[in-house]
């Protein structure tokens, strides 16, 4: 987080200006595994045993029983199911035991697609990472954890796994140490996703501490630096930066990040917040 905050602040005004011509996606289409030869199961027709998927129930010419090896899935096709949006928002507003009651059914349901390509359970298990490190869970979290590292085509640690550390660190640990925890998960070197939490949550550490200055630079690199993270994340983190916008020549600032988060955060509960905050400036 190297960029000056005026910077920052140009950079989303402009982008956020436009961000009303942005389409709504329709009704969410459920998940399939499509093989390499094009063929394609729903993914409530497969389960996994071993390093293959198995046909539980007859479908598109598969036969129950059926085994196919995981390797020649080639990757999951379909739309990211609501509720993963849905359970980043509440994490992100103070409720992770809501956001893991969502979330554990999809990374449960989703598990057999851990390897394959484009799936849906690497961004719902991280997300119930954070869920758990937020609520203290040491345990959970530094099992899903481990879960997602094994998962991983290359190996290594996640580091998403870093998050949850830095996320789990006590309250009597000095503020300036869990600050230096979540700025360093902020380069270009680290997956974008992980990059807006870490920022985000830097965000929250300051505005708690009263630096609304550094506070607001945080929330502004979400969705300037790291727009690629989610638009929950950008929506969220705009919801906070137009709550330290509070100077009358700040107005236009606040209100297009609020149009904007209303628009990001879709079919989550973001939207009413944000709905709220955009009343209060009329």
């Amino acid at each position: 987080m190297t960029q000056s905050l005026s910077h920052l602040r140009a950079v989303l005004l402009v982008s956020v200006l436009a961000v009303s011509q942005i389409s709504v996606a329709g009704a969410a289409e459920p998940a399939r595994v499509v093989m390499q030869n094009g063929r394609s199961l729903p993914l409530t027709a497969l389960t996994l045993q071993g390093p293959n998927l198995v046909v539980s129930a007859a479908a598109e010419g598969f036969q129950i029983n059926q085994v196919i090896p995981l390797q020649t899935a080639d990757h999951v096709y379909g739309e990211k199911p609501a509720e993963i949006n849905q359970a980043v928002a509440n994490l992100l507003t103070g409720k992770p035991r809501v956001a893991r009651q969502l979330l554990e059914p999809i990374v449960a349901a989703h598990r057999i697609t851990a390897k394959i390509s484009g799936n849906f359970w690497l961004e719902a298990a991280r997300a119930l990472l954070v869920a758990h490190a937020i609520n203290g869970e040491s345990a959970e979290c530094t099992a899903i954890g481990k879960e997602i590292s094994e998962s991983a085509i290359t190996p290594g640690t996640d580091p998403f796994v870093a998050l949850g550390k830095a996320l789990l660190m006590s309250v009597l640990v000095k503020t300036s140490e869990r600050e230096t925890a979540l700025r360093d998960l902020t380069n270009d070197k680290l997956p974008a996703d992980l990059c807006a939490y870490a920022a985000y949550f830097c965000g929250n550490l300051l505005k708690k501490d009263k630096r609304n200055s550094e506070a607001l630079e945080a929330y502004l690199t979400v969705p300037t630096l790291y727009p690629s993270g989610g638009l929950v994340l950008n929506a969220a983190a705009g919801i906070q930066a137009a709550d330290l916008l509070t100077a009358p020549t700040q107005r236009e600032e606040a209100t297009a990040l609020l149009r904007a988060a209303i628009i990001d955060a879709v079919g989550t509960p973001l939207v009413a917040e944000a709905n709220k905050r955009l009343d209060s400036l009329k």
